[in-house]
């Protein structure tokens, strides 16, 4: 279900151009293949190059930015272009970000079709202080987790998720057109076969993937807390793949009155579990910071089995959010992934003697590459 990526091997970013991108004119910068540092006080820029890196990958903002809201102050358009290596063969990535216009996207100079079809391109696992939401705020931030991760290692889940969302914004504008004309209600049927066929694929696949991270999810959390605590993951879908057909018919008044479809995966949830207790209502800041730390944590190891390579890791201000005890576990755990991470001092780094390969100084959208290792 989830394993039909074709895998890559050795995935490296090794440059980033931006052009009138957020508070960047024009900026052209190297990546080593190790660790690499941007520091500087906040709001100087170090996110937005990090958020750059992401879209690239997978078109999206990780803040949610919409297009409009990333491109330069007074101009119309902005410009980001990615080199990456994957098995020693380099690879270019163009995003073209227009103001009132769709995303251009090209591949080796080659514009393509769908943006979908970036996905897998560049795989990425991203940690930032936002990340706390999946666990802190309400089911939409968690079936977000779940889509963006899963889009990134499965071209299948990616064509059944957007399929589903075409219908399913197809049956709501229905809903609202049937209360001008009765004579529309005959045709539901259509989009209600249409969500139920993709719909079920969709469970499917969290169901699969939810259980595969539970099972890393466990490990990690376990060692985090001294072995006092067992974290679970638990899917809680919106319906089954046997009552969805029937739930669907059964919710039509509803729908109608609404003029919205009330059930399906897009209503689904997780939960985090440590024993009885679901973290999200009960569960302490610390809880909830170690549980936030250990699904990324296990993220990137299953990430890294289904592709049988190392995503690039994107560390945004997170060891400011983090205690000493999680922070060393965190840097121990990146290994040998090309990781890029955000700070506002080196003070961490220094005292922990880590090997880092880049240091980069961010003030005011201006990138100076210091090039010495940390002692």
């Amino acid at each position: 279900m989830i394993a039909e990526r074709i895998v890559g091997a050795n995935m490296i970013v090794k440059s980033l151009e931006l052009k009138d991108y957020r508070n960047y004119a024009d900026l052209n910068m190297c990546f080593y293949s190790g660790t690499n540092i941007l520091y500087g006080e906040n709001a100087q820029g170090k996110t937005n190059i990090l958020e750059a890196i992401y879209l690239c990958g997978t078109t999206k903002s990780h803040r949610g930015s919409r297009d409009k809201e990333i491109i330069r102050f007074n101009k119309e358009e902005a410009h980001i272009r990615i080199i990456l290596e994957k098995n020693q063969i380099p690879h270019r990535i163009d995003l073209h970000l227009k103001k009132n216009k769709a995303k251009g996207v090209a591949i080796d100079g080659i514009p393509i079709k769908r943006q979908g079809e970036l996905f897998g391109m560049l795989n990425l696992v991203v940690f930032s202080p936002e990340d706390l939401n999946i666990i802190k705020n309400g089911p939409a931030e968690r079936r977000r987790f779940l889509d963006l991760e899963l889009c990134q290692i499965s071209k299948i889940y990616l064509h059944h998720l957007s399929c589903y969302n075409k219908a399913l914004s197809q049956r709501n504008n229905l809903l609202k057109q049937i209360g001008f004309n009765k004579s529309l209600l005959d045709t539901i049927y259509i989009w209600d076969s249409k969500l139920v066929e993709y719909g079920i694929q969709i469970i499917q696949t969290r169901k699969e993937f939810i259980l595969r991270l539970n099972d890393l999810v466990y490990g990690i959390h376990k060692k985090l807390s001294g072995g006092r605590e067992e974290l679970f993951l638990r899917y809680e879908p919106n319906v089954t793949e046997s009552t969805f057909a029937e739930k669907l018919k059964k919710s039509l008044e509803r729908d109608l009155a609404l003029k919205m479809t009330n059930v399906g995966p897009h209503r689904d949830d997780m939960c985090f579990m440590i024993g009885n207790t679901d973290l999200r209502k009960y569960g302490s800041q610390g809880q909830q910071r170690t549980a936030a730390l250990s699904l990324k944590l296990a993220e990137i190891d299953l990430v890294k089995s289904v592709i049988q390579d190392n995503p690039i890791l994107l560390l945004d201000d997170v060891l400011s959010e983090l205690d000493r005890k999680r922070q060393t576990h965190l840097l121990e755990s990146i290994g040998d992934i090309q990781t890029i991470i955000t700070c506002t001092g080196l003070e961490e780094f220094i005292s922990r003697r880590l090997k880092n390969n880049k240091i980069f100084h961010v003030v005011n959208g201006t990138v100076t590459d210091e090039k010495q290792a940390l002692p």
